[in-house]
């Protein structure tokens, strides 16, 4: 493990993530997206409009790898002046790697027709591969650094916020452009492909946080570290009703175990109040090593 964690802060190792993540993403949207007109946001979506609408002019429509480049190349020398140089950085070579993907990677129809199975399928690839991206500290230029430009001057508006609205223009434009259908489903993959770069950056090993309060504290705390085996903290609270200062418990358990928890707890007293969360990730003792970058 010790290996891995090196290689994972090796720069070359992560520019290799980066090759494979951008290569994977280009193979979602041409063999996937662009040969049933899933339009998904972003400026590959823009390019599989400008894909179509050019068809008249230029037999095929402006390729793909071409459109993504012109597109994001007055971007990015807006950014280089605005922000610098070293803010560009592994975002100008991510963006570049996908236009040469989208180049060399022949136009191949994988979903045959199968909407569905393109939103499934395209959605978790490009989930993956988001993921990959993100996870090397760079994206793919495009509406999020557009979003980050005008964020510059709409400092009351977030960066997601900017690229939700971005987003949902392409979408509207594919939606105008190829119909409801395919805007339809291009809506679920763009769901999926969140969820799935979620996952990736976030972690799998998803936990549950309980917070208890109950007048037998003590013994609460005492049976769950017996049983369980994970530590309990104490924190000070007071009744915003009744006045009284309280210890309400706070413990972090696996999805497995917090069933047993609250068994655990009912068992002492009946009238506790347990309250259960999500919890995306948890580093340290008996969860997951954390390992610096």
């Amino acid at each position: 493990m010790d290996k891995f964690f090196a290689y994972k802060r090796n720069p070359v190792f992560q520019y290799l993530v980066i090759i494979a993540g951008t290569g994977l993403l280009a193979f979602a949207i041409k063999c996937i997206c662009d040969p049933i007109n899933l339009v998904t946001g972003g400026f590959t979506g823009l390019s599989i409009l400008l894909k179509d609408l050019t068809d008249f002019f230029y037999p095929g429509g402006v390729p793909l790898w071409f459109a993504n480049l012109a597109l994001n190349i007055p971007v990015f020398l807006i950014a280089w002046k605005v922000k610098g140089k070293r803010f560009i950085g592994r975002t100008a070579i991510a963006t570049a790697l996908l236009s040469l993907w989208l180049y060399v990677i022949p136009e191949l129809d994988f979903v045959s027709g199968d909407f569905t199975l393109a939103a499934v399928f395209g959605g978790v690839l490009s989930g993956i591969s988001m993921g990959m991206i993100l996870w090397a500290n760079a994206t793919t230029g495009g509406t999020e650094m557009v979003a980050i430009l005008i964020q510059c001057k709409l400092k009351h508006y977030s960066v997601a916020q900017i690229m939700q609205v971005l987003d949902g223009m392409v979408v509207l434009a594919g939606l105008y452009v190829f119909g409801l259908r395919p805007s339809m489903y291009a809506i679920v993959l763009i769901f999926i492909a969140s969820k799935v770069t979620d996952a990736i950056l976030e972690g799998m090993k998803f936990s549950k946080a309980a917070y208890i309060i109950t007048n037998q504290y003590e013994e609460v705390a005492k049976l769950i570290m017996e049983t369980l085996d994970r530590g309990v903290t104490g924190l000070e609270a007071r009744g915003m009703y009744s006045g009284e200062q309280k210890c309400m418990l706070y413990c972090v358990v696996s999805k497995k175990q917090i069933v047993l928890l609250k068994e655990l707890v009912h068992q002492l007293d009946k009238d506790a109040f347990v309250i259960v969360g999500d919890v995306r990730e948890v580093l340290g003792e008996g969860f997951i090593e954390y390992h610096g970058y």
